[in-house]
């Protein structure tokens, strides 16, 4: 049960006595009723019983179905549901970056390394990602469930698999300027790169599942965001580091864990942990993460705790030199530990939803650094997430790094079928450089055409922040017509080595669900 759902049962033992006082009221005034009957049918007209209204079948038309959702019309046999989205937009970015068709949303609309081009792009998953997954819940005895959920994202304009390392390993040769859209994921393994977990669920005692799942911050980001976790509008939505990944992308998705989740009228609790470490898939040698939540008076608030030990978090060689005698599709692998806290809100009021949060995530060198060095490469890794090789850069943090984000905003239901949201994003990191570093204005950058907002170095203090609105139309309830603007700047440290500082895109996009 996610983060997002919010139905509880109640004991069997409670219903039993509800459904006995039900039954005696019943019973006393079908006998009232018989009575008064009797005794005045001679005085009541005839007349026909009503006729039910018809019950409109779904699948009747194909425009029958459009306009039934996905819950009120599942494309469900035998308890299996196949379920899905396909999202396609297009965007004018004052500093794009290039399709890339194995990145997860194909190009950045948040300002990044590699965005300098101005003009139109090609904008995927502007709203979710596109998936296609299959479902299952089957009773096995009474009050008891088998579930299970296989999922996978994929780029509706090149139809690969969303794959972040692949996406790095593709710019492993390119420089800077020539690279196409890449960043780290926890998105990989083809066919199962979302979910892949099997389990039971029951009403009261909750629901236990294992395997590939999201970590409860990943579920928080779409509940707790104005927006959903729209990529297209969204810090939070195209950089799971922000809150899916609590700091680390890495971490958004546990490759095989055990997960357990219970709830108690308003309160909700859930803890998840890792199975095994690297050699069974994970991207971590050790991670757990807990959640507890309530609901009440229109208000909803979440809380949670992360703790990793020893992540990958991978980047490309761009263009610099692979280690002699390693594959050309070795990437750069640096580790680090995570101990993270976010809490985020949301408050209903009439046709308003009023959103807030914020994470802390305290980033470290990792526990085990397997002999390597922040300019050393050590160890080499047969595989790492995508099941790439991989070279270990650790130490990377001569103090620990404090990656902070808060965000609010505001979505207006105007009517059923259409809805206006804006939202407001704000990163930023401390100065975890090495005494003596020179965090000052990065010179040599900016001669070279460069943001002149960045710091000479990465681990300087620095910022990111990110303003948005949107407008979601749904004409028939299977699809969205969305459209809106993102603005994002970055600047110190968080701005090193990147072409542009700003960009400001708008965008328009479709997406149907099923």
């Amino acid at each position: 049960m996610g983060l997002g759902e919010r139905t509880w049962g109640a004991s069997p033992t409670k219903w039993g006595g509800v459904m006995r006082i039900l039954k005696t009221m019943l019973l006393a005034g079908g006998v009232i009723f018989a009575i008064a009957s009797v005794a005045s049918a001679a005085d009541l007209p005839t007349k026909k019983d009503a006729t039910p209204p018809p019950v409109t079948n779904c699948f009747a038309t194909f425009y029958t179905w459009l306009d039934s959702t996905p819950a009120a019309c599942p494309l469900s046999a035998f308890g299996v549901t196949v379920y899905g989205a396909l999202d396609t937009g297009v965007g004018y970015a004052t500093a794009g970056s290039k399709f890339n068709p194995d990145y997860n949303n194909g190009v950045f609309e948040v300002v990044n390394k590699m965005s300098y081009h101005q003009g139109f792009q090609p904008l995927p998953n502007g709203l979710s990602q596109s998936n296609l997954g299959v479902k299952w819940k089957e009773q096995i005895v009474p009050n008891w469930y088998v579930i299970g959920d296989v999922d996978f994202g994929f780029d509706p304009y090149s139809l690969h698999f969303a794959s972040g390392p692949t996406s790095l390993v593709n710019n492993n040769f390119n420089t800077l300027a020539n690279q196409t859209t890449s960043t780290d994921s926890s998105r990989t393994y083809g066919p199962i790169n979302n979910r892949a977990f099997a389990g039971v669920t029951n009403a009261v005692f909750g629901t236990l599942t294992v395997g590939r799942q999201n970590s409860f911050s990943n579920d928080m980001a779409s509940v707790y965001d104005p927006t959903g976790g729209a990529y297209a509008y969204s810090l939070i939505g195209t950089s799971s580091a922000v809150l899916s990944g609590t700091g680390d992308t890495e971490l958004a998705r546990y490759s095989t864990s055990i997960k357990y989740q219970l709830t108690y009228n308003n309160f909700r609790a859930g803890i998840l942990s890792q199975l095994g470490g690297w050699d069974t898939g994970n991207n971590a040698q050790q991670a757990y993460e807990g959640d507890v939540g309530f609901d009440y008076a229109g208000f909803s608030l979440d809380a949670i705790y992360q703790h990793a030990e020893d992540v990958f978090s991978l980047a490309s060689f761009g263009g610099a030199a692979i280690p002699k005698g390693d594959p050309a599709d070795t990437l750069k692998v640096t580790l680090e530990n995570i101990d993270a806290v976010a809490v985020a809100g949301v408050y209903n009021w009439q046709a308003l939803r009023f959103y807030s949060g914020y994470l802390f995530s305290n980033v470290s060198n990792p526990t085990n650094s397997y002999g390597a060095t922040a300019t050393k490469t050590g160890d080499f890794f047969d595989h790492v997430n995508g099941g790439y090789p991989g070279v270990v850069q650790a130490l990377a943090f001569p103090n620990d790094k404090h990656l902070q984000t808060v965000w609010e905003g505001v979505k207006y239901a105007v009517r059923p079928d259409l809805d206006l949201a804006s939202g407001y994003y704000h990163e930023w990191q401390n100065n975890y450089s090495a005494a003596g570093t020179n965090c000052g204005p990065n010179k040599t950058a900016a001669a070279k055409g460069f943001s002149p907002q960045g710091a000479a170095n990465a681990a300087c203090a620095g910022t990111t922040d990110v303003i948005s609105g949107m407008i979601d139309y749904r004409p028939v309830k299977r699809v969205d017509l969305y459209g809106g603007v993102m603005y994002s700047v970055v600047a110190g440290g968080m701005a090193n080595g990147f072409l542009k500082s700003v960009n400001l895109e708008p965008s328009a996009g479709v997406r149907v669900s099923f």
